[in-house]
């Protein structure tokens, strides 16, 4: 049986520009695809905190250490400058692969600068 896990993800990254004429995907920063195992037009979902909107574009590269995470084309009217986003990878595997497999979690601040990494979720209290 094929599951599909989440791969990698950018927690409460900070949207930096929102640029509607650009050709349609997500610029992100070279060092954060590099953190989180997200690879260049590879299809991610993005879920803006801010706003509540959730949808579906490709990552792209942006420039190495400039911190960018750009919303681009028609996913601009989705996300604005300042929103918070959740951005994340998934793959597809055999269950007997998802056994041992973690994930690349990486958790960002208002500047987009790394507070840390994980390879799993705390369980969720009652």
């Amino acid at each position: 049986m094929q599951v599909t896990l989440l791969k990698g993800k950018l927690h409460r990254a900070c949207v930096t520009h929102a640029e509607l004429d650009y050709e349609g995907s997500c610029a992100i920063d070279a060092r954060l695809l590099e953190a989180s195992g997200i690879v260049p037009y590879e299809q991610i979902q993005i879920y803006n905190v801010t706003n509540g909107e959730r949808f579906t574009t490709y990552a792209i590269r942006a420039e190495e250490g400039s911190r960018v995470i750009s919303v681009n084309g028609a996913a601009a009217h989705k996300a604005g400058v300042g929103d918070r986003l959740i951005i994340c990878a998934y793959a597809g595997m055999h269950a007997s692969e998802a056994e041992h497999f973690k994930p690349r979690l990486v958790y960002l601040d208002e500047h987009n600068h790394v507070t840390g990494t994980r390879n799993t979720i705390p369980v969720q209290a009652a």
